[in-house]
């Protein structure tokens, strides 16, 4: 095998910190000796949860740390472009050379595009400027070389879109965008961090196929960051598993997904929805990445772990390797103690399920007719508007959002929406919430019509209906703490005292899971399983009869998101609450609803009972779905 690109030695970094006690700096420890290698046309997989390290791991790659950052030892070798000359270590080079490497030799797609392209700058000037400066091209022949670009991603109308800023643009196109900046400075190596986190399984597959394409186009280097299995399944050659700062386990995607060793590893594939037992609740990783500073000496999977032992806390746990490898380069291996021991291979399922509470035979409590929705053009502003009535001209009709779709919901039952972006999937949600005016139809709660020309439905009909937003973070407020948070319902609502008293509270924590303390506690204090468990527990705070639930894991890692499926689950056998869950994630749908809808274009296309309707689809755009969506082979 030809000599690897990129090579990671011992890499250890950590951030330097005020001792709360003697005010005195310290260092703590947040990357401990990682070590990988990365060969031309290859995707290495760094996965793990949030907080294990993978995002710092490339950012310290390309030396874009914040100033308390301190690299401890350890080398991160670049093979040269040019034969005979020797390789550079990253960490000993000088800014004003690795201000020349980034970009040209290395180059990074970040999670976000939307906070990662300059929101003033076109689309166009944005890529030229990496075009001039690390390949020295001159305007005409960047502006050329902006259109073979943005032509190369895919976007369909590449000179409207080198014109446009980025709010112009889509979140697959300016993730588009963001991959034809990476690779405006043909680099050799390509750092993916989450490039399809939160886009639909269509759009999330075109973003993949195109970075393979390019790889094996240009022979690059691609670490791909993610915590979605499928994805490494689907997409790497070799996988390295990340906790609490460490590699734990690493080798061909093959063997380590199929023969996973490390009990974090393990772990991480039994929380998947669809290696659930039917009537079983999933199995869930119990606890969470511990923040810096509280990493155990030893083993850092310890406190989580259900096969410890005591000197798992006496002494570090050893690298093994596993036979079978041909070359050093294919070799699996894992950091414990157990690796190789049969008893570490069976995974208990989890818990089983109680008894559903849904009942066919009695009436739906929501009910959609012909619901439609129109929206006005963002181009047709005031003085548009202004002239309109001037004129007392009408304006041209815009397409419907949502274009006359009908279902119904029962008690106990889960209805999935799924669909690309932009299907109108969110739409209907907060069409039926009121939250924003439909053009036509109908919404009945639990008999009496809330949605309709001329109704005003009577006062407290929210409190039937509750929303749980795609992202908590943004949808609590940051200024309250959980206890003001969880009575601002039930208050504005006018319910009794008593349904937002102290016991009541800690009651609803108990339910989604967690301690009486969190009441005095801000958003910013818990982690994005945690706010999403708040965010539950404030919907639930006024006992409603529907629960529309907008993406509520799609950001989430594995074992975060089998929490919260398993929370849901429980809270809907206990109370038979229906649920409206709108999701682009098949392998949630095939283990939460009991029907599902699709949806294309704000038109419902296909509709039928979940196990029949993901076999055998009927609808071409059905099909295409499905087709898009990895899995773990």
């Amino acid at each position: 095998m030809s000599k690897p690109l990129l090579q990671v030695r011992n890499l250890s970094l950590g951030f330097a910190r005020r001792d709360e006690v003697s005010e005195s700096p310290r260092i703590v420890d947040a990357l401990s000796a990682i070590s990988f290698q990365l060969h031309a046309g290859e995707t290495l997989a760094l996965l793990g949860e949030s907080g294990c390290g993978k995002s710092l791991t490339a950012l310290a790659l390309m030396r874009l740390l914040p100033q308390q950052a301190r690299f401890q030892s350890g080398h991160v070798l670049l093979e040269s472009s040019e034969s005979g000359v020797r390789s550079e270590d990253l960490l000993r080079v000088s800014e004003d050379r690795m201000r020349q490497i980034r970009g040209r030799r290395m180059a990074m797609i970040f999670q976000e595009p939307a906070t990662s392209l300059n929101p003033v700058m076109r689309i166009g000037e944005q890529i030229n400027e990496v075009l001039r400066l690390h390949r020295g091209l001159t305007t005409a022949a960047g502006d050329a070389e902006v259109l073979a670009l943005l032509d190369q991603v895919g976007l369909p109308d590449p000179a409207r879109a080198a014109a446009a800023y980025p709010f112009e643009l889509s979140g697959g196109m300016k993730q588009r965008a963001m991959i034809a900046m990476a690779l405006a400075g043909d680099p050799d190596i390509l750092l993916a961090d989450e490039p399809t986190t939160a886009l639909d399984v269509t759009l999330q597959a075109q973003i993949l196929d195109l970075i393979r394409d390019l790889q094996q186009q240009r022979q690059m280097g691609v670490l791909l960051i993610t915590h979605d299995l499928a994805v490494v399944s689907a997409r790497a050659d070799r996988v390295a598993v990340m906790y609490a700062g460490q590699i734990v386990e690493s080798g061909p995607v093959a063997q380590v997904l199929n023969q996973p060793s490390h009990p974090y590893t393990r772990a991480l594939l039994a929380s998947l929805p669809e290696k659930a037992i039917p009537g079983k609740a999933l199995t869930q990783l119990a606890g969470r990445v511990p923040p810096l500073g509280s990493w155990p000496m030893t083993c850092r999977f310890e406190p989580r772990c259900a096969i410890r032992e005591p000197h798992c806390l006496e002494e570090s746990p050893p690298w093994v390797f596993l036979p079978g490898a041909e070359t050093p380069h294919e070799q699996h291996h894992a950091l414990c103690w157990r690796v190789g021991d049969d008893s570490t291979a069976p995974v208990d399922a989890g818990e089983p399920l109680s008894a559903s509470t849904q009942s066919t035979g009695s009436p739906p409590v929501l009910q959609v007719v012909d619901l439609s929705v129109r929206y006005e053009s963002a181009s047709k502003g005031l003085l548009y508007r202004l002239r309109q009535l001037w004129h007392r001209a009408e304006a041209l009709p815009s397409s419907p959002v949502v274009d006359a779709i009908s279902f119904d919901l029962r008690p106990g039952e889960t209805l999935a929406i799924v669909g690309e972006s932009g299907c109108g999937k969110t739409t209907t949600a907060r069409a039926i919430l009121r939250l924003i005016e439909s053009e036509s139809g109908q919404v009945i709660l639990d008999g009496k019509e809330i949605v309709g020309r001329g109704i005003r439905p009577a006062k407290g009909w929210r409190r039937d209906v509750q929303m749980v937003f795609q992202d908590p973070f943004a949808s609590l407020d940051p200024r309250q703490r959980i206890r003001q948070i969880l009575s601002e319902g039930p208050r504005a609502l006018g319910l009794s005292a008593t349904d937002y008293d102290n016991n009541a509270l800690i009651r609803l924590l108990d339910r989604v899971g967690l301690p009486p303390e969190a009441l005095n506690r801000f958003p910013h204090e818990f982690s994005g399983g945690q706010r999403q468990r708040i965010a539950i527990a404030r919907a639930l705070a006024v006992s409603p009869k529907v629960l529309i639930c907008d993406e509520p894991t799609s950001a989430l890692d594995v074992s975060v998101q089998a929490q919260i499926l398993n929370l849901l689950q429980k809270l809907q056998a206990e109370t038979g609450i229906a649920y409206l869950f709108i999701t682009h994630n098949f392998g949630v749908v095939r283990y939460l609803a009991d029907r599902v809808l699709v949806m294309q274009s704000g038109r419902v296309v296909e509709a039928g009972n979940t196990e029949q309707l993901l076999k055998n689809p009927q609808h071409a755009y059905t099909r295409a779905l499905l087709a898009s969506v990895p899995v773990l082979s």
